[in-house]
């Protein structure tokens, strides 16, 4: 039947075409085609999850699309039916929807504990092991069973993990120690929860006062943090029409203040949720998608402002870093990254036209340093990527780092680490904030393992360049000036031809996290060896597309590996290399603990840890997973925890001799 007729059909509002039998009413088809798997109130059987939410959220058309094509990978077949019966079976959804869409009831009980008192609340969850409430006050808490009565699950001492990167410096390093090189072999799954319908898991998870809070792409959940046990999740469709990282479907996390919960859509509008019922508070559009915006970053709160960065850095558009006010979503400040064609620094890009365009997006979660209140954010690559002629100059502020004011948004100083780039090597690594001695002197020191494959070593007060060294091997640039300055190499920019040049367009390292371990003063980071032919060709930009202006392939001897580094930051050298083996896919970063060890997600699948000081293998978990996020660690009621996304959703790890729950006890 064609879209036209179908169209028609439903615009016929229930007659029949000539010579058809009357179509079914609504009911009637739910309970021949749906009922057996959705339920006859459309909330789910062991056959399939209800049908409601999605009904709810989408126009008419989408559900009859829905219906009408299937969804042949999870199960649902597809029904031709006639558009009258069709429209009508829509129309008895949407009833359901309506009906089912008052307030749900609350039921509030008071549970024995075991030392004789009481506790009091709204029943959120409940199982023969244990029950979530949430108290008069709007908190939660939770409740292990223990025998006829109850007692609290968070008795002991708990160490939250509460931004992106852990805290503001983006050094993903921790103190804590439970966990280490003499028992790190015995550690085992604590609990899994999966994300069903992402095609890959960025996100690193924040944990506060117990509660873990995780996304997929528009959707946050809020966990338990001891079991993985669901509390709540906010969730609103995928947007159609996005390019880049957004239509792939990513998000990297949350960030949060007080009561409220901060995180990012698909395309690019910046929301707040309350953190303890999931309810939307606020939702401001940044910038409209169908100009190629969209968003995956964690934001950043400061004080009362949440820092949002934008993604989109290969399609052709104008970066910018907005800050909002936290309580009202009202925009404080924006920072361009790209000027606008007259202004200062548009002398650094030449033609007018590809200025507008020029890309530099927002994309990675920045660091602060509240002693010299100073926020730090890096900018991407300028657009076209790999055809820099019609851009000359060094395409001011992309594949830099930015300095600035977090009430304002003033610049103090900027540094820019790869000038013209014509191979999207941008900037978007974390930027660790670490305060040590540099070859004898005190310095607050800004470090990052770039893209283009060199150790950067910066004061973070000036922005003065200390050290440039390579940590791959590289064959653009003959090294870097002493004024930060890289000597590139001649015939390294793509050809028409091709030019073969390392590292690969994905980069020496990328955004996946990095580490320093001030005991042993090491620099950890996830290195990739890897080659590309890099083509150059001179297409315009359009509406719709990418615009990278070239294309690329790995040249024939590529070693395309994937290795973890242990960097000296006094002089870039490598102390030790852990090689992995795998298909170059893992976008693991680390995370390095007190406790000796350095934790990442390996390509062979496994999850594994390292000796920090050695680089020795010391536990694998072999969980057959495509790693594409970095690890992170926290505590609750005494036990240490170490957890990593895959592909199939959030896994949480701890020591069974420590975790009475993971020996069978209660």
């Amino acid at each position: 039947m064609s879209e036209l007729r179908i169209a028609i059909a439903f615009l016929a509002l229930g007659v029949a075409a000539s010579g058809q039998e009357p179509a079914a009413d609504g009911r009637t088809s739910f309970a021949n085609h749906c009922v057996l798997c959705h339920a006859g109130d459309g909330n789910g059987t062991n056959r399939a999850a209800g049908i409601l939410e999605f009904v709810r959220a989408n126009p008419p058309g989408d559900v009859a699309d829905l219906i009408r094509n299937g969804v042949l990978e999870k199960g649902m077949p597809a029904f031709d039916l006639p558009a009258p019966e069709l429209r009508k079976l829509v129309e008895h959804l949407a009833s359901l929807s309506a009906e089912s869409g008052e307030e749900p009831v609350t039921r509030t009980v008071e549970l024995v504990l075991s030392d004789g008192s009481s506790a009091r609340g709204e029943l959120l969850n409940e199982s023969g092991f244990d029950v979530q409430l949430r108290t008069a006050d709007g908190r939660f808490r939770f409740l292990h069973r223990d025998g006829h009565t109850y007692r609290d699950a968070d008795l002991g001492p708990s160490t939250d993990w509460p931004t992106y990167h852990g805290d503001y410096s983006a050094n993903r390093h921790s103190t804590m120690d439970q966990i280490h090189r003499g028992n790190v072999g015995a550690l085992a799954p604590a609990w899994f929860f999966p994300v069903p319908g992402q095609r890959m898991i960025e996100g690193t998870p924040v944990v506060i006062d117990g509660v873990m809070y995780i996304t997929g792409v528009n959707q946050v959940f809020a966990l338990e943090a001891a079991t993985g046990r669901e509390i709540w999740q906010y969730s609103q469709p995928r947007t159609k029409g996005l390019l880049g990282d957004a239509a792939i479907g990513l998000n990297r996390g949350v960030a949060i203040r007080g009561d409220l919960l901060f995180v990012i859509t698909d395309h690019a509008h910046a929301i707040a949720l309350d953190r303890w019922t999931g309810a939307l508070v606020w939702d401001v559009e940044m910038a409209d998608y169908r100009d190629h915006y969209g968003g995956v970053a964690a934001p950043l709160v400061v004080g009362d402002l949440v820092f949002f960065g934008i993604s989109g850095g290969d399609t052709g558009l104008r970066g910018f870093l907005d800050a909002y006010h936290a309580e009202t979503g009202e925009r404080a400040w924006r920072f361009w990254t790209i000027p606008a064609p007259g202004e200062p620094l548009s002398e650094t890009w030449g033609d007018p036209k590809v200025l507008e365009r020029g890309c530099g997006a927002t994309w990675l979660t920045g660091s602060y340093d509240p002693d010299l209140n100073v926020l730090y954010w890096a900018t991407g690559n300028p657009c076209p990527d790999l055809n820099g002629d019609r851009r000359p100059g060094d395409n001011l502020y992309t594949n830099s780092v930015l300095a600035l004011v977090p009430e304002t948004g003033e610049l103090l100083w900027y540094f820019q680490f790869t000038p013209h780039d014509t191979h999207d090597w941008d900037a978007q690594e974390p930027l660790l904030l670490i305060d040590e001695e540099f070859r004898g002197e005190p310095r607050k020191l800004l470090v990052q393992g770039n893209r283009n494959g060199f150790l950067y070593v910066l004061d973070r007060v000036t922005g003065e360049f200390l050290l440039g060294e390579p940590f791959i091997d590289q064959t653009w640039a003959e090294g870097i000036a002493p004024d930060g300055r890289p000597i590139v190499l001649p015939g390294s920019d793509p050809t028409e031809e091709g030019s073969a040049v390392c590292p690969a367009i994905r980069g020496a390292t990328n955004w996946w996290a990095s580490a320093f371990n001030p005991d042993t003063k090491l620099f950890y980071l996830m290195v990739h060896e890897s080659c590309m032919v890099y083509k150059k060709t001179d297409r315009p930009w359009q509406r719709g597309q990418s615009w990278l202006g070239g294309t690329f392939h790995l040249t024939d001897d590529s070693p395309n590996q994937r290795h973890i580094r242990a960097l000296d930051i006094q002089t870039g050298a490598t102390i030790w290399n852990y090689a992995q083996t795998g298909a170059s896919t893992t976008y693991s970063g680390v995370l390095s603990t007190a406790g000796g060890l350095v934790f990442f997600g390996e390509d062979s699948g496994a999850f594994a840890a390292l000796d920090a000081q050695s680089g020795d293998p010391l536990w694998h978990f072999q969980a057959n997973q495509e790693w594409k996020a970095s690890p992170m660690t926290y505590m609750v009621g005494g036990h240490q925890y170490v957890a990593i996304a895959s592909g199939l959703g959030f896994w949480s790890f701890a020591l069974p001799e420590t975790h009475p729950d993971l020996t069978g006890g209660r």
